[in-house]
């Protein structure tokens, strides 16, 4: 929905997952960082191809660890390691865990994604989120439009 309200390129990052990390999650078992790794390698290099054409791209991504978004700042060709100062921008989907683990079971009882909800701890477990790097925290108990439409609020005062 924010890539059609934006007009801009929506890349999900499930899109993105090797079949053998697809198949992993589908048994209940984490990812591990060799896991991660490459995928966040492949989505960065998706984003460079994007912002170096000039386009905005929206990547639907869960980007745990704040290394993990450093690899998504590397698709910025003018990112200075370290800086939080580029064009990849990132927003927390905020809501309790409760509430994501309901979205999950109804996105698997519909046949829409291959994780289980049993995996959520461990990904909750992993979430880093350090006030230093701008983080962007959005309520995402509210309607799909009213969470599109903050968003879209930010954007539009240049947060991202």
């Amino acid at each position: 929905m924010l890539g059609k309200a934006m007009n801009c390129v929506f890349i999900d990052a499930d899109d993105f997952h090797p079949q053998s990390n697809k198949e992993k999650m589908s048994k209940g078992i984490p990812l591990s960082e060799e896991d991660r790794i490459p995928w966040l390698e492949k989505l960065s290099d998706t984003l460079r191809i994007n912002i170096t054409r000039g386009k905005t791209a929206i990547l639907a991504c869960s980007a745990l660890r704040k290394k993990y978004r450093e690899i998504l700042r590397m698709a910025d060709p003018d990112y200075q390691v370290g800086s939080y100062s580029c064009c990849v921008k990132f927003v927390l989907l905020d809501a309790p865990a409760e509430v994501i683990a309901a979205r999950i079971n109804r996105r698997a009882m519909e046949g829409k994604h291959y994780m289980p909800a049993s995996l959520l701890q461990s990904q909750l477990d992993l979430l880093e989120i350090d006030a230093s790097e701008g983080i962007i925290k959005v309520d995402a108990t509210l309607s799909p439009d009213v969470t599109v439409n903050n968003i879209r609020a930010l954007a539009s005062k240049s947060y991202i």
